[in-house]
């Protein structure tokens, strides 16, 4: 086992930053700053308009991390680019993300910052292990239900495509405008770094699960399904005629 020093300074030395949106979780968010900044010196929290007592809680820790504030919910979406945005500008290379609940393990951070010697330009994709952990059967579906999609769209399977914990390659990013603005952003990101050649790499990792008292989430079950369905219909066709024809250009180039 590394200790946090070595993370820390590997992080640092790599050009990774850790970037954290939230929304109403102020109760988890000491925890998990705490946990964070022992493995990770440059950090990001985005502020998606949340009417709870996080600002107080962030003002507790401004002078260790970086504090991008949204005037008002725009959904996570908007969070993420926000905070990749801001990532950029302080000079990062990747941009780890991981939710605010506390179901992220920040000493999984050493497993990114790994894979990501070995393939310098890749997306880094945390695969969680769902069997036996308290989680709705609604998430269960919706993870499997976008498995299906992204292998469709991308001829290419992953076993989490719903993970909040990954590392992107911001610098390989920084051109790609994001359409979407709340929590179809994660997968349009995925579909979309898929077709320009960027490879995905999963790692192993933990999680928790607060309990069901606990959980705050902003998914909106109804108006967010559709709007992944209404992504996924649009992707089916922008396959067809731009997806899988530019990955079949890519694979010729590497061949010849």
């Amino acid at each position: 086992m590394n200790n946090d020093l070595q993370t820390i300074q590997k992080l640092k030395q790599l050009g990774i930053c850790v970037v954290i949106p939230t929304y109403n979780n102020a109760q988890f968010l000491p925890s998990v700053l705490n946990s964070v900044l022992c493995y990770c010196s440059d950090v990001i929290v985005v502020n998606d308009g949340s009417p709870d007592n996080t600002d107080e809680v962030l003002r507790c820790f401004s002078d260790k991390i970086t504090i991008v504030s949204q005037p008002k919910n725009l959904g996570k979406g908007k969070a993420l680019k926000a905070g990749f945005e801001k990532a950029l500008q302080l000079g990062f290379k990747y941009v780890v993300t991981m939710d605010s609940d506390g179901q992220h393990k920040a000493e999984d951070l050493w497993k990114f910052a790994q894979e990501i010697e070995k393939n310098p330009d890749a997306l880094v994709i945390g695969a969680r292990t769902l069997e036996g952990k308290d989680i709705k059967s609604s998430s269960s579906f919706a993870n499997k239900f976008s498995n299906f999609w992204f292998a469709i769209h991308t001829l290419h399977r992953l076993s989490d495509t719903q993970t909040g914990y990954r590392l992107y390659p911001v610098y390989k990013m920084g051109n790609m405008k994001i359409f979407t603005s709340r929590y179809e952003t994660e997968l349009e990101i995925l579909v979309r770094c898929a077709w320009r050649g960027i490879p995905i790499k999963p790692v192993s990792i933990n999680v928790f699960y607060p309990s069901k008292e606990q959980r705050v989430s902003g998914f909106r079950p109804f108006k967010d399904f559709t709007r992944i369905s209404i992504l996924n219909t649009f992707f089916t066709f922008a396959a067809i005629f731009y997806g899988y024809p530019s990955m079949l250009i890519r694979w010729l180039i590497r061949k010849c």
